[in-house]
């Protein structure tokens, strides 16, 4: 793996790049634009959008042979409610 750092308004976001070439993104060093010193809070808070949850069914759907489609959507119908939360 490889890891590279990029320079957007001036703050330092790492990369890494695995061995079939794929990029990851640092979601951590993203939020610190928002919440420098807590970015988890900023995280947390897109991951209980239903964008994200959505979001993220369609990745599952897509490379995740085993994806459970009818657990999913009762796990998915609870998003936006106040009972809700969703963590890294």
């Amino acid at each position: 793996m490889k890891k590279k750092n990029i320079v957007i308004a001036g703050n330092q976001i790492s990369l890494i790049i695995n061995q079939n070439n794929n990029d990851f993104i640092s979601l951590t060093d993203m939020a610190k634009f928002k919440n420098a010193d807590d970015p988890r809070y900023v995280i947390q808070n897109w991951m209980k959008t239903r964008f994200t949850v959505d979001f993220l069914g369609v990745w599952e759907q897509i490379y995740n042979k085993n994806f459970n489609r009818v657990e999913f959507d009762t796990f998915k119908l609870e998003v936006g409610t106040n009972a809700f939360v969703m963590t890294p």
